[in-house]
């Protein structure tokens, strides 16, 4: 198989930033069948081993959650293994998760939450400010009570993880060339793949109101 085939996966193990360790297994199955020359080659329910090399949590000032995997082997509906390198260029996570430079996931971000954070923090504080002082000055200082508080919850607060949940489908694609002994890949069936519900959708992880520090 060349370098640069397309394979369609689906992830049978859920992989968060919040908990996820390099080193961590990571298993998938082929959702579709691959062929070469009009042969079966790879059929639908293969599976697909690896594990995670990098795991970041998303920062408190800047910076979003990041997972790194690394696919090492292959292994066919017949038991024929086969080692196996391929990067991730897509992923269908049900929230807003997004695959950058060399197959790196990233999380979502919450500049907007920051925003509507202090914004909202802001207003609260002019209003509280200008009922206390019955004056146009109290209102300037509440705002810029209500404005350092909402941005020390910003900085106190971790943006969103990255999150793979269970069913989680990706599209790799292979680095290097993949070699199977002709003799292994006599398939006459596309296979099928294991019925896996895919992710529920998640909304971003932004809001308007004050974020919880942790």
């Amino acid at each position: 198989m060349p370098t640069g085939t397309r394979l369609g996966l689906v992830l049978h193990n859920a992989i968060s930033t919040r908990s996820a360790q390099p080193g961590d297994p990571v298993y998938l199955e082929t959702i579709f069948p691959v062929l070469l020359n009009g042969k079966i080659v790879i059929p639908a329910g293969s599976y697909v081993s690896g594990q995670v090399t990098e795991a970041k949590r998303p920062g408190r000032v800047h910076g979003t959650g990041e997972i790194r995997i690394k696919l090492n082997n292959l292994i066919l509906p017949n038991g024929y293994e086969a080692s196996f390198n391929a990067v991730p260029t897509g992923a269908g996570t049900g929230g807003n998760e997004s695959v950058g430079k060399e197959g790196t996931i990233n999380g979502d971000t919450s500049k907007g939450q920051d925003v509507g954070t202090v914004a909202d923090t802001t207003i609260a504080g002019a209003g509280i400010g200008a009922i206390a002082t019955r004056t146009g000055t109290g209102a300037g200082v509440g705002a810029g009570i209500g404005a350092a508080a909402g941005l020390l919850a910003v900085l106190l607060t971790r943006g969103p993880e990255a999150e793979l949940p269970r069913g989680t489908t990706l599209d790799v694609v292979m680095d290097r060339p993949l070699y199977l002994l002709s003799e292994k890949i006599n398939f006459t069936s596309p296979g099928q793949a294991s019925t896996l519900a895919g992710p529920a959708n998640r909304e971003p992880q932004r809001k308007a109101g004050l974020p919880i520090p942790y």
